[in-house]
C-alpha cells in the first residue's frame, strides 16, 4: 500500500518562531492597523481641530496638528501601519498639505472594503473597482477646478489662508500669509513655460527665540548665524563686492603622511617661509579683484586674515555652511570660485546694498540684504518659545507649499468638505452604470468620500446627523457644489462666500495617494513576520547546555 501524500506530516519551511498571517485575516488585520492609524489623526482636521502633545525619545515635547509631524514621531510595529505613515510623508513632500486628509481617507475606504472582505469577494473585484472610481474622481475634479490669475495677490491670499484656517498661527491673521506669499515670489524662477520653485534649497527658515510673532518677516537676502573671524574687521558695508570660494586659505596639508628631515635650523625657517609664500599667492589672487568680503566653507589663516585686513581693509568669514553659500550666491550675483587663482571680475556678487553683522540674543547673525534681484532668502521667525517657533515653522512650510502648488498650477477647487460631498453625490449617480459585483465596492467609496466633511463636523461640534443630511440634499441639486462645512461656525456655509479653496494639485494628490495605498494593502494576502530573538532572551539556552570542561556537576543548580 501507498501512504497517501495528501496524510503525510506538513512541511515546515518557516522556523517554528516566524509569525505568519494569510488570506482574509491578513487583509482585515492590514485594514484595522489603517483604521487605528487614521483615528490618531482625526481630530486633528479642519479649522477647530484639536493639538496632538507628543514626547520624543529625546525627552523633547512635540505640539502639533500637523498630520504629518504627528505621525513621524510615532512608533508603530504594524507594515501596514508604517505604510499608511509613510503615505503622510509622501504627501507632505509632494504638496505640503491635505497630510491629515490623506491618512482620514485611506483608513475610511479601507473600513468600507472590510464588509466586501467579509463577505468573500475577491479584493480583486474590490480593487478594480476603486481603480475605477479613481479615474472618475481625477476626471470630475479637473473638470470641477476654476482657474485663478497667479499674478493677483488677492487671489493667492484667499488659497493660502483657507490653507493657515485650519492649523495652530492663523490667530495671528495674515502674518503668516504675507510671509509664505513673499517667500514663494521671491525664489520663483521662470524660463518660459518652465516654472521653478525650489524652497527647500532656497527660502531658510532661521528660527530665534524672543521678540514677539508680529517681529517675523522675510528678509530680502539671506542671513547667517556667523561673526566675522577677526574683532577689527568691519561689521557694516554698504555696497559690498563679494567673493565666495570653498577651498581653504590656509597652507595646505600633505595628502598622507608627510615627512621632512632637516639638518640644521635654517631648514625649519625655509619651511615656515614656503608655507607663507604659498598663502600670500593666494591672497594675492583674491586682492586681483578687489574684493570687501571674503567668505570661505573651509578654514581660513591668522597670516591670510593678518594679510588681507592689514593694507587692504577686508572682511572675513569662515566656515559658512554649503546651502547658506549657495544662498548667498543667488543673492549677491557671485560665483562660487574653487581656487583663488580662478577668481575673475565676472565672480563677484555686486547685487547686494548692505552688508552688516547683528547680535541677537546672545549669537551674532551675518545679514546681506537689500538685493536688487533675490532669487533666495531667508525668512526670520521670532517668538516666545520654542514649541511655538517649531508649530508656526511647520505651518509656514505648509503655506509657501500651497504657493507653490498654486503657481504651479493654477485652479481651484471649493474647500470644507465640499468636493468630497459633490464627488460622492455623482459617483453613487454613476455606480448605476457600472456592471456586476464592482457597483457595491463603486458605491461604497462614494460613501467613504464622505468621511471628510463628517469629520469637520464632528471637530466642531456641530450635529453630524443633522449636518450630513442636509448636506446630502444640497449637493443631490445642481446648484450645490459650493456647500460645504464651515469648521469655524458648525454650519453649512457656501464655500465661495467665505472664500474656502482648496488648490486642484493637494486634491488630485490626495485621492490619488490615499486610493492607491488602499488598493495595494487590500491585495495583500500573506504578512509574515519572521521575530529575531535577542540575545538577552537566547542567553538562558545557551547555559542550559553544561560546558565541555563542566562534565559533572554536584550541587549546581543544573542537577534539578
Amino acid at each position: 500500500m501507498f501512504a497517501n501524500p495528501m496524510r503525510q506530516a506538513p512541511v515546515m519551511v518557516l522556523q517554528n518562531n516566524t509569525k505568519r498571517e494569510q488570506g482574509k485575516k491578513a487583509q482585515l488585520s492590514n485594514i484595522k492597523a489603517a483604521k487605528a492609524v487614521a483615528d490618531v489623526v482625526r481630530t486633528t482636521l479642519g479649522p477647530s481641530s484639536m493639538l496632538k502633545m507628543l514626547l520624543d525619545p529625546m525627552g523633547g515635547i512635540v505640539m502639533t496638528n500637523d498630520g504629518n509631524a504627528i505621525l513621524r514621531e510615532i512608533d508603530v510595529a504594524h507594515p501596514a501601519a508604517k505604510s499608511m505613515i509613510e503615505l503622510a510623508r509622501a504627501q507632505d513632500e509632494e504638496v505640503g498639505d491635505g497630510t491629515t486628509s490623506v491618512i482620514v481617507l485611506a483608513g475610511q475606504i479601507l473600513q468600507a472594503a472590510e464588509i466586501f472582505i467579509e463577505k468573500r469577494v475577491h479584493p480583486t473585484v474590490v480593487v478594480n473597482a476603486y481603480f475605477k472610481a479613481m479615474e472618475e474622481i481625477l476626471k470630475i475634479t479637473e473638470e470641477l477646478g476654476v482657474d485663478i490669475d497667479v499674478d493677483s495677490e488677492e487671489d493667492i491670499k484667499k488659497i493660502v489662508t483657507s490653507c493657515i484656517g485650519t492649523k495652530f498661527s492663523h490667530k495671528w491673521g495674515d502674518l503668516i500669509v504675507d510671509l509664505a506669499i513673499k517667500a514663494t515670489k521671491t525664489v520663483l524662477r521662470q524660463s518660459g513655460k518652465e516654472v521653478e520653485i525650489d524652497l527647500k534649497r532656497y527660502a531658510k527658515v532661521e528660527k530665534i527665540p524672543g521678540g514677539t510673532i508680529e517681529d517675523c518677516t522675510v528678509l530680502d537676502g539671506v542671513m547667517f548665524n556667523k561673526d566675522v573671524t577677526h574683532g577689527e574687521m568691519r561689521r557694516k558695508i554698504e555696497n559690498p563686492r563679494i567673493v565666495l570660494l570653498d577651498c581653504p586659505l590656509e597652507y595646505k596639508k600633505g595628502e598622507s603622511m608627510t615627512n621632512i628631515e632637516m639638518s640644521n635650523e635654517e631648514d625649519f625657517k625655509k619651511a615656515l617661509e614656503s608655507e607663507e609664500e604659498e598663502v600670500r599667492k593666494m591672497c594675492e589672487h583674491i586682492l586681483r579683484v578687489k574684493p570687501d568680503i571674503v567668505i570661505t566653507e573651509k578654514g581660513i589663516s591668522d597670516f591670510c586674515q593678518h594679510f588681507l585686513m592689514k593694507g587692504n581693509n577686508i572682511t572675513m568669514i569662515r566656515r559658512i555652511r554649503k546651502t547658506d553659500n549657495n544662498r548667498l550666491a543667488r543673492v549677491c550675483g557671485a560665483t562660487i570660485a574653487h581656487r583663488p587663482e580662478e577668481l575673475q571680475e565676472e565672480d563677484v556678487g555686486t547685487l547686494s546694498g548692505l552688508f552688516e553683522v547683528k547680535k541677537i540674543g546672545d549669537d551674532y547673525f551675518t545679514f546681506v540684504t537689500e538685493s536688487k534681484n533675490p532669487e533666495a532668502c531667508s525668512i526670520l521667525l521670532r517668538g516666545a518659545s520654542k514649541d511655538v517657533l517649531n508649530e508656526i515653522e511647520r505651518n509656514l512650510q505648509d503655506a509657501m507649499q500651497v504657493a507653490r502648488s498654486v503657481i504651479i498650477n493654477p485652479k481651484l477647487v471649493p474647500g470644507g468638505g465640499a468636493l468630497e460631498m459633490e464627488l460622492a453625490s455623482r459617483l453613487i449617480e454613476h455606480s448605476k452604470e457600472v456592471e456586476g459585483l464592482q457597483q457595491w465596492p463603486f458605491k461604497a467609496l462614494a460613501s467613504a468620500l464622505e468621511v471628510i466633511p463628517r469629520t469637520l463636523a464632528q471637530n466642531c461640534g456641530g450635529n453630524v446627523v443633522r449636518l450630513m443630511t442636509e448636506l446630502r440634499a444640497k449637493h443631490s441639486k445642481d446648484d450645490g457644489l459650493w456647500y460645504g462645512i464651515d469648521g469655524n461656525k458648525g454650519v453649512i456655509a457656501n464655500m465661495k462666500e467665505i472664500d474656502i479653496w482648496d488648490p486642484v494639485a493637494v486634491k488630485l494628490q490626495t485621492y490619488k495617494t490615499a486610493i492607491e495605498s488602499s488598493c495595494m494593502l487590500l491585495r495583500i494576502d500573506d504578512v509574515v513576520s519572521g521575530m529575531k530573538k535577542t540575545k538577552k532572551q537566547a542567553a538562558p539556552q545557551q547555559e542550559e547546555e553544561p560546558r565541555p570542561d563542566e562534565g559533572h556537576t554536584f550541587g549546581d543548580e543544573r542537577d534539578g
